[in-house]
């Protein structure tokens, strides 16, 4: 017997959890199936258009948090070299363009393998983490697809730190 062939009952579906967080922090969310639920957040650059999708056969909670850019044809070798440079710079998910719809999604997953349920806090700092490397990343894809700038001068410039106030 393989170890992915153990039987694990588990308490309750995973989204579950994202609802209860989303109805304690009053976000507006869609529940779209029972794996599935949906919601808008509100960034600083952009809203964001989250999903939380429970994959039952690899035991992993994934979230994937799409932003209302288009990326036009012309533009779409740049933005893969934007992609290739902010994964090697993102400690956990990863940045993706989809195809289908031609937008950028950040994807990353909560493994709950053996039967773990997720916590309150589990799921706050999933969403966090996924809204923080947005919004890092934002205004590189800007530059990128709107303002015509290469993959390496767009990270030059969303990574330069300020110090101070003006």
């Amino acid at each position: 017997m393989s170890l992915m062939e153990l039987e694990v009952e588990r308490q309750s579906n995973p989204v579950d959890m994202i609802e209860y967080v989303a109805a304690n922090n009053d976000w507006a969310f869609e529940r779209s199936g029972d794996d599935e639920i949906a919601m808008t957040v509100e960034g600083k650059w952009t809203d964001y258009h989250v999903s939380f999708s429970w994959m039952e056969e690899f035991e992993a909670l994934h979230l994937g948090c799409a932003f209302d850019v288009k990326v036009p044809e012309q533009r779409v070798n740049e933005v893969t070299k934007l992609l290739a440079g902010i994964n090697g710079q993102v400690l956990m998910g990863h940045f993706d363009l989809w195809r289908q719809e031609d937008v950028i999604i950040f994807r990353q997953s909560l493994l709950l393998a053996g039967g773990a349920e997720p916590t309150n806090r589990q799921v706050e700092v999933l969403l966090a983490s996924a809204l923080d490397t947005c919004e890092a990343y934002y205004q590189a894809f800007q530059f990128v697809i709107w303002s015509g700038m290469d993959a390496a001068r767009a990270m030059e410039a969303v990574l330069f730190e300020t110090v101070g106030e003006a």
